[in-house]
């Protein structure tokens, strides 16, 4: 929503470039993705919704979950990340970002933070962080203390709803809640580059009517440079092409 609309979330934006699907895989349509990312060919998924969240490995080609880990009914699972053999994986209202075992998904400790927690993922150095609002954190791996934030913005704009995010070299790639658009954002300045639309996905994705089904999941596959994109509930997890 380039020109000015990305502030509102609302019109066709100009500058808008559509994503080039390239191939349909499977999804649990159970799962409210929250959090997404693929690890030596495997995805590991955070789900959401009290009494539901998950920490999930899945097969990527089935769709089949190999292992998951249930939260307790009090945590509503969010972002996920991985910081080399470990998880890291949000909760909305609860302030408590869980980290696990990447082999054995056991629980080694726990971080506590203010605000809410949506999005998250590591660049390799640093992790970042959205909480719904237009602000991303950019916290310490290891501790998990705030080490700075930006204001992500358009043309001078706040870009609000930044959810599901995933680092990819200088940029950082947002989920726009509640839209079909992504938007990649430069992790130093916080200024949106570029903007994508992701609209295409939804008339093969047959994703069920509702509020909940949102587009909201988005992995990236070094070896092919391509993406993974799904959304809360959806049958299908799509490889894409994002333009340059």
């Amino acid at each position: 929503m380039l020109a000015g609309g990305l502030a509102a979330c609302g019109g066709e934006p100009a500058g808008s470039q559509v994503v080039e699907i390239l191939r349909e895989l499977p999804h649990d349509t159970s799962a409210s993705t929250q959090g997404l990312l693929i690890h030596e060919g495997l995805l590991y998924e955070s789900t959401g919704q009290y009494g539901e969240s998950m920490l999930r490995e899945v097969e990527l080609e089935t769709g089949e979950v190999v292992r998951s880990l249930e939260l307790g009914d009090e945590y509503f699972g969010e972002g996920l990340a991985r910081v080399g053999s470990e998880l890291i994986q949000l909760t909305w209202h609860e302030g408590v970002a869980f980290v696990y075992d990447l082999e054995t998904f056991e629980l080694l400790r726990t971080h506590e933070y203010d605000g809410e927690g949506w999005g998250l993922c590591h660049d390799g150095e640093s992790l970042f962080m959205s909480n719904g609002s237009a602000v991303l954190h950019r916290r310490d791996p290891v501790s998990f203390e705030i080490l700075e934030s930006h204001e992500v913005t358009f043309d001078g704009a706040p870009v609000r709803n930044l959810n599901e995010l995933e680092c990819v070299g200088d940029a950082v790639y947002a989920n726009i809640f509640q839209t079909d658009r992504i938007v990649r954002i430069d992790k130093r300045s916080g200024l949106v580059t570029a903007e994508f639309d992701a609209s295409v996905l939804v008339p093969s994705a047959g994703r069920p009517p509702g509020v909940r089904a949102v587009l909201n999941g988005i992995a990236y596959r070094p070896g092919s440079g391509t993406f993974l994109l799904t959304g809360k509930l959806w049958p299908a997890v799509f490889e894409v092409r994002l333009p340059d």
